[in-house]
């Protein structure tokens, strides 16, 4: 039986996204009686000094914790070392794990992490799948990242292609993405979209009343707009922002920031620059067990998405806002991926990023009519039940690993050669 091995920055007991969804897929395939390892760091995502145990076995997973930098996320120059670092490590990692038909998946952080699965997929004759959660290097031509731009993103964009089209598969998070990946050539049999997750039986509806997490963070009887995760460069604060401020004289509503980020720390200093901090209330991420909980606590949920990664990225939050079975604004390209979603199943409602007061508008329509709240967080519910549970997400990638066991060296080689 081929093994399975894994490779991304993050994974159990990090509770990061895009942790968390891996964790729950290898535990879900060892489950099964699949042989899984992950290649990954020794950091935790928000503690870059953390440093976890260089092997270990949990739940018949093999971890392989590799050494790297710690320079951590705040500045671009250490970010691009500890990933530079990190590659130098999972290369020998993986020369030293893969066996002939054994299936390298490849996520996407860091950026460019499938060159290394590229490499080592042909020198072992391993399979070689693509999980991208975003398209890079074009994050981060299209948010201006310091010199990926002109001959060097032509050149990182050619390498990435060239893993694309190599790869048995290239597993995409959304519709959009897909039609993305199908336009640099990739061949569409190859290109599959399963869609991100969240833990659905454990986050779920609670009703307000049954919900202390509110009462102790003294938000009883407001009316929260909450907001979950991580808040990066990708997304918009400015339309909260001045969204709030037209919000100042209300007594009612109040912005629950849960979470970190870039610009999640942007705003703390935002907030208390404008003299909004009776408006907003800050925390830190909360464990797993407390999701439903914290999620539980607003009436209502935002995310946002700049326009220009609309096909890039799809922000995975979305579906934990629905599993608490929450109403979602999206402020976003109403053409957007999710922004389609909200709208096709009015359980949401889309907001021009900018629109600082058609925001306000919605928000104070939702807070006078609180059945219209509930139904629409009905709907949410109703929706991630149909067609984005957990378990359907991994029983497709239970199959299209079925599907791929066994591909053999010499086919993949002849088809690369025909490139």
């Amino acid at each position: 039986m081929p093994s399975l091995i894994f490779i991304n920055r993050y994974f159990y007991p990090d509770h990061s996204a895009s942790s968390q969804i891996l964790t729950d897929l290898a535990f879900h395939l060892a489950e099964g009686g699949r042989k899984v390892q992950i290649i990954t760091s020794r950091q935790i995502y928000n503690d870059a000094k953390a440093t976890l145990p260089s092997f270990e076995i949990v739940n018949n997973v093999c971890i392989h914790r590799v050494a790297s930098t710690q320079f951590g996320r705040a500045g671009l120059l250490g970010r691009s070392i500890d990933y530079v670092s990190f590659y130098r490590s999972v290369w020998h990692c993986l020369l030293g794990a893969t066996l002939q038909n054994d299936i390298l998946i490849a996520k996407t952080d860091p950026p460019l992490v499938s060159l290394i699965a590229l490499g080592a997929a042909r020198r072992k004759g391993a399979v070689l799948i693509n999980w991208l959660q975003d398209i890079y290097p074009e994050v981060a031509m299209q948010l201006g990242v310091p010199l990926i731009r002109g001959p060097v993103a032509a050149g990182l964009t050619k390498l990435r292609n060239r893993s694309l089209c190599f790869a048995e598969a290239n597993v995409v998070v959304g519709h959009l993405m897909r039609a993305k990946v199908e336009a640099l050539r990739v061949p569409s049999k190859r290109i599959h979209v399963i869609e991100n997750w969240c833990n659905d039986l454990e986050i779920y509806p609670v009703q307000q009343p049954e919900n202390s997490l509110g009462r102790a963070w003294g938000l009883q009887g407001k009316f929260v707009v909450g907001y979950s995760g991580n808040l990066g460069r990708a997304h918009d604060v400015e339309t909260v922002l001045n969204a709030a401020e037209l919000l100042r004289g209300n007594p009612g509503i109040v912005f629950l920031m849960i979470g970190g980020g870039k610009r999640f720390d942007e705003l703390i200093t935002a907030v208390r620059d404008r003299a909004l901090t009776r408006l907003f209330c800050f925390m830190p991420y909360q464990e797993q067990g407390m999701l439903a909980a914290s999620l539980g606590v607003s009436d209502v949920h935002w995310l946002s998405l700049n326009p220009r990664l609309e096909g890039l990225i799809v922000p995975s939050k979305f579906y934990g806002i629905a599993a608490a079975g929450k109403p979602i604004i999206i402020i976003a390209d109403e053409e957007g991926e999710l922004s389609r979603l909200v709208q096709q199943h009015h359980c949401g409602v889309v907001i021009k990023p900018g629109d600082a007061r058609a925001l306000v508008g919605v928000l104070l329509n939702l807070m006078n009519e609180p059945r219209v709240t509930r139904d629409m967080g009905m709907r949410a519910r109703r929706m991630l039940d149909a067609y984005f549970t957990r378990e359907r997400a991994l029983e497709r990638w239970s199959g299209l690993l079925d599907k791929l066991a066994g591909i053999g060296r010499k086919e993949r080689e002849q088809e690369l050669a025909g490139l």
